[in-house]
């Protein structure tokens, strides 16, 4: 327990979600993918934003609730741990340890019989919805190999730019390289394959910067 107040007084952060009760299942399996499709966190149901800790008058029913969302609305398959620490006779704490996922990406579906859900990646505190080139970096890092891209009149102004601006988007590069969308995604996608890049989740455009 010693442990697990030394993260809730940490407050919410890159690895850590606090949820006073499972009132919308729908909306906290959001925070679930993230951390599946991220680097794995720690999800507690019973704590205020402010990190105070009133507990879980029905934790056996808000458990329910929760582990049900996950089997039918996040696929694939989250694995996770739970611990249940009672605080008192009437209230306890639910900690939900949520592993790094082994099948990026992960996705999150408003009801069962959706095909197509979202997927999310976490970012400092909070979760955001992933760009299609989030997406297929996360399945390429499934079973990563080299990737080598040739460095040609794009690449060299692409370089240029970063040399004098700390990012770059997708649509920044297309209009400078005068390539097509498709084309300038999948070019900054190779190259963060290749490590000459790093991405930068973002609600609106994702960032790309040169790999100091």
């Amino acid at each position: 327990m010693r442990e697990i107040k030394r993260l809730i007084f940490g407050g919410e952060n890159e690895f850590v979600e606090f949820k006073r009760k499972i009132n919308h299942p729908e909306k906290v399996i959001r925070e679930v993918v993230a951390f599946a499709n991220t680097k794995g966190g720690h999800l507690f149901v019973g704590v205020d934003d402010d990190g105070s800790i009133p507990g879980c008058k029905y934790a056996d029913e808000e458990d329910f609730i929760l582990q049900k969302a996950m089997r039918e609305l996040c696929r694939p398959k989250i694995q996770f741990d739970l611990e249940i620490f009672p605080l008192s006779e009437k209230r306890s704490l639910l900690h939900y340890y949520i592993h790094p996922g082994e099948r990026k990406p992960y996705f999150a579906f408003e009801k069962k019989q959706h095909r197509y859900g979202k997927a999310f990646v976490r970012v400092k505190d909070r979760s955001i919805q992933a760009s299609p080139e989030i997406r297929k970096i996360l399945k390429f890092n499934n079973s990563p190999t080299d990737v080598h891209f040739q460095y040609g009149d794009n690449e060299k102004l692409l370089f240029n730019f970063l040399h004098n601006n700390e990012t770059v988007t997708v649509n920044q590069f297309r209009e400078m390289s005068g390539l097509d969308y498709k084309s300038a995604s999948f070019t900054l996608v190779q190259m963060v394959l290749a490590n000459a890049l790093k991405i930068i989740p973002r609600e609106k455009e994702d960032w790309y910067m040169a790999v100091e």
